[in-house]
């Protein structure tokens, strides 16, 4: 259990090719990282989910470390309010 002073941020990260065994074993080790709390993939979207300690870790420096385990990243992607992936684009305003 984290303390009360935790700010927990989640990130997506699209990856253009899935990563390899090498690759997850990496971001296995990227867990051990303070601050980091989850990973996860969704591989029918391409993305890796990040949840991390705001107070302890930035963005930036999220996806540096995914980087440097070799993952491949495309872009980070947008989430909803309840930190899903957007399915489609929403529609217009009327």
């Amino acid at each position: 259990m984290y303390p009360a002073c935790v700010t927990t941020v989640e990130i997506l990260l699209r990856y253009a090719t899935p990563p390899t065994e090498e690759v997850a074993r990496a971001l296995a080790r990227a867990r051990d990282v303070y601050g980091i709390r989850h990973l996860s993939f969704d591989s029918g979207t391409r993305a890796l989910r990040v949840e991390f300690d705001a107070t302890r870790l930035n963005a930036a420096t999220v996806t540096k470390l995914v980087r440097e385990a070799g993952l491949e990243i495309a872009e980070e992607a947008p989430t909803t309010d309840s930190g899903r992936l957007p399915i489609a684009p929403e529609p217009p305003a009327a």
